[in-house]
């Protein structure tokens, strides 16, 4: 793999790091400001905001900057976003920062992703964006537990400083690492807005955010059932948490060569085992060596579909893949948002701690439903229909291929 995958990968680290971690900082930062807990949760929501506006916003308006530019133009707002969280003399400057954060999200991932697969062979090009993706996944691992513990111990302002100082290395490294690769001569807003209309872009899109809700109805209230379902004491949460950071990676590892392999099966069978493992994750819970090994299979084949769903929308965009790949990090975030609230309705209601989980478990349902669908669509298409894949001059180019291909992948 080329070195860099690296770089991208160290980026996505410090994404990772400061999209989670504030979640395991609220109580710090509601003490410090002076709010509350509930309150200091809008500092979740104001960087999912950022992510959802800024991947199509920043993504379009930087469509005719060259890739390598592009991902240090974004690392670099996303390194002035963490300093200026960590500056915020108030709750409402805070806000701020975290949503400005959170703007470069979206849009790193998606030109990251294509410049990932311009790296390497078509063969290897959802192996190259899963790479990417491993620095999203070891965050979890290393990145939010040690940051929390910095913040618990120094201060959460010292938490998005050494965020930001891991933004300036990941700039660095880019700028070191990441080669030039032209434009094509056409790129354009329109030409992205148009391939972004694609149905199978759409019903990718709509996959991602009813698919992964399932994942972040559960993941979104684990602590608490850490502490109230599995009966362990509020240390171990740290331990859980990183348990499901572990799963996030082996999937990741393992979605690559499934994904470059056959695509479509890939989705289907991680979203169905996603929604099983969900259904049978109530019945385990209270039973503490069989909930940390559901905590570990959640993590692995609920992130084993965002690589299959990553690779069909830029493969659905054809030659202009880069906002459709941003957007999917749109739909991410909304089913983020969206399965937190769901689950959060669910325990709300008295159905107990567990309930995310079956709530997940239609979310996940719903979105196999879909992708099926969209299967059952593309199969009807014409012979012949292209699909984008990375070519000999470094940007994407078509590539002809039969119904029984098309189908596989």
């Amino acid at each position: 793999m080329p070195l860099a995958l690296l770089a991208l990968a160290v980026s996505a680290f410090g994404i990772g790091t400061t999209e989670f971690v504030m979640m395991g900082l609220l109580p710090n930062v509601a003490d410090d400001l002076g709010t509350s807990v509930p309150t200091a949760g809008y500092l979740v929501s104001a960087y999912a905001i950022g992510v959802v506006l800024g991947a199509p916003l920043l993504t379009g308006l930087g469509s005719r900057v060259p890739r390598k530019r592009m991902l240090l133009l974004l690392m670099a707002l996303f390194t002035v976003g963490n300093l200026a969280s960590a500056l915020a003399p108030d709750f409402g400057w805070l806000l701020a920062g975290r949503l400005l954060a959170g703007l470069p999200h979206g849009a790193f991932f998606g030109v990251g992703a294509v410049v990932a697969a311009t790296l390497v062979a078509e063969g290897r090009r959802a192996r190259a964006v899963a790479t990417m993706f491993l620095g999203l996944t070891v965050a979890n691992i290393i990145g939010v537990p040690a940051a929390t513990l910095l913040g618990q111990h120094l201060g959460w302002r010292a938490t998005f400083l050494v965020v930001a100082v891991i933004g300036l290395g990941a700039m660095a490294a880019l700028a070191r690492l990441v080669p030039q690769i032209p434009l094509d001569a056409q790129q354009n807003v329109r030409r992205e807005l148009r391939a972004l209309g694609n149905r199978q872009v759409l019903l990718g899109l709509l996959t991602a955010v009813f698919g992964f809700a399932g994942v972040f109805a559960v993941y979104s209230y684990l602590s608490a059932m850490t502490t109230e379902a599995m009966g362990f004491g509020e240390s171990s949460v740290t331990l859980v948490l990183a348990l499901f950071g572990i799963g996030m990676t082996l999937g990741a590892l393992a979605a690559g060569p499934l994904t470059d392999r056959a695509l479509r099966p890939t989705l289907y069978g991680s979203l169905a085992a996603l929604a099983v493992v969900l259904v049978v994750f109530p019945f385990t819970v209270h039973v503490q060596w069989a909930a940390l090994v559901m905590v570990v299979l959640l993590g692995g084949i609920g992130f084993m579909t965002t690589t299959p769903l990553q690779m069909l929308v830029m493969n659905k965009a054809k030659d202009a893949p880069t906002l459709a790949s941003a957007s999917n990090h749109s739909a991410f975030n909304l089913a983020n948002a969206g399965g937190a609230w769901l689950g959060g309705v669910a325990i709300a209601a008295g159905w107990g701690w567990t309930s995310p989980a079956l709530v997940g478990a239609v979310l996940a349902v719903v979105g196999l439903a879909i992708a099926a669908t969209a299967g059952v669509l593309d199969r009807d298409r014409k012979p012949g229909a292209s699909r984008v894949v990375a070519g000999g001059d470094g940007y994407p180019a078509h590539e002809a291929e039969s119904g029984t291909r098309a189908e596989a992948r």
